[in-house]
């Protein structure tokens, strides 16, 4: 299963996200799942830095299947929070399409 946390305060502004794991939905270069996931976790990773010049720290393993991102400034820009909510909105529409057991989900306080 691939687990998406993502962490934001009490005031609901998000701090980070850790992406980890395989979906296990399909043997590896067959999966749709972990494709989907992928796709959009590393282009709102490559938009925050690109479009939105956000100060963030990226840290990635691929055997591991870990991408780990902080964002260093807060607040959020207005677009950053943009593209933050859309990577949300994405990954809960795999969550909610293929199940748990592949994509999940979590809200950490921090």
């Amino acid at each position: 299963m691939t687990q998406i946390t993502f962490y934001r305060t009490a005031a609901a502004e998000y701090t980070g996200f850790t992406c980890s794991g395989h979906a296990g939905y399909a043997n590896r270069g067959k999966d749709i799942v972990c494709a989907a996931v992928s796709v959009l976790v590393i282009n709102t990773v490559n938009s925050l830095e690109q479009i939105a010049h956000e100060k963030i720290h990226v840290e990635t393993d691929q055997d591991s299947g870990v991408i780990r991102c902080c964002f260093l400034d807060r607040p959020l820009k207005e677009t950053s929070r943009a593209l933050v909510e859309s990577l949300v909105l994405g990954l809960s529409q795999i969550e909610k399409q293929y199940g748990k057991n592949y994509c999940k989900l979590i809200f950490e306080e921090v």
